[in-house]
């Protein structure tokens, strides 16, 4: 199974790592897409399947994480490079973290509501109310904000992802970066179509606008992919770092964004066992194909 996807990939895409990491990030890419056009057909989903969905996503990054990042980065260049690689991935989807709550001032253009003025500090997100003094976001925002946030969010924590497919084509072996490149690509589905549930919930508009919605997060994940690998493919001391990067912003937004979503409902048994599965499904295609 391995060598003939190996070779059907290379008759149709060649040899070169960058544009081996264009047809990579295409086909997460792509995977997200049909996530985001299930919608379609299935409007509504329960929070207890959403749930289940993102936590085997999460399954799938937590073990791409080590399995094809980390531990091959090690191999390559040494524990120091992976772990400076790694802490930078971190710091960067931290100080991203920090910068999302403003987006959607900007998107919006609202930040007054009867009762609230802005606090003093300077940060129009944020208002205060007059009779308590308490900071609190404009009610009229929050539901829009919050899909806006989990949108951004989504994007945000596409980016590494896209960054490691890449990494994993400029790398040279392809068997790993198939398997990265499959295990994002189908974990991807159900963040497709958890964007565009939660845009259609919010009231954007039709189905249709909400698949673009969650098909617009995905599209970060081409020309990461393409940077990854050529990035690498440049400068090949680079490798390691790039492979402890990506697996460091993964590990970030599994622990910071998606473990807490699936944890808030009530459905953290779902989402467990959601995770479970995704690991089990990395390592095999990980054996399978690596």
């Amino acid at each position: 199974m391995a060598g003939t996807l190996t070779e059907l990939f290379v008759r149709i895409v060649g040899h070169n790592p960058v544009m081996q990491g264009l047809a990579g990030g295409v086909v997460i890419a792509a995977l997200n897409t049909l996530g985001a056009a299930l919608v379609v057909v299935w409007p509504d989903p329960s929070e207890r399947a959403l749930d289940g969905a993102l936590g085997f996503a999460a399954g799938v990054m937590l073990s791409a994480s080590f399995t094809s990042l980390i531990l091959p980065g090690i191999e390559i260049g040494g524990i120091g490079p992976v772990l400076a690689g790694f802490a930078l991935g971190v710091l960067l989807l931290d100080r991203a973290d920090q910068w999302v709550p403003h987006i959607h001032v900007v998107i919006t253009g609202r930040n007054r509501a009867n009762g609230l003025r802005s606090r003093s500090d300077g940060d129009p997100r944020i208002e205060e109310d007059t009779a308590t003094g308490r900071a609190r976001i404009d009610p009229e925002d929050d539901r829009t904000a919050s899909v806006l946030l989990f949108i951004v969010a989504i994007t945000l924590h596409n980016m590494p992802e896209g960054l490691a497919v890449g990494v994993g084509f400029g790398s040279g072996n392809l068997g790993d970066a198939l398997a990265l490149m499959l295990a994002i690509g189908i974990q991807n589905i159900p963040e497709g179509l958890a964007v565009s549930v939660a845009a259609a919930n919010a009231g954007f508009g039709s189905l249709f606008y909400a698949t673009l919605a969650g098909v617009r997060a995905g599209l970060v994940e081409i020309p990461l992919a393409v940077f990854g690998a050529l990035a690498v493919g440049l400068a090949a001391p680079m490798l390691p770092y790039a492979m402890g990067f990506a697996a460091g912003g993964m590990l970030f937004v599994i622990s910071d964004e998606i473990v807490p979503e699936t944890h808030a409902r009530g459905h953290e048994r779902v989402a467990t066992l959601g995770t479970m599965v995704g690991v089990a499904v990395m390592l095999y295609l990980d054996i399978v194909l690596g």
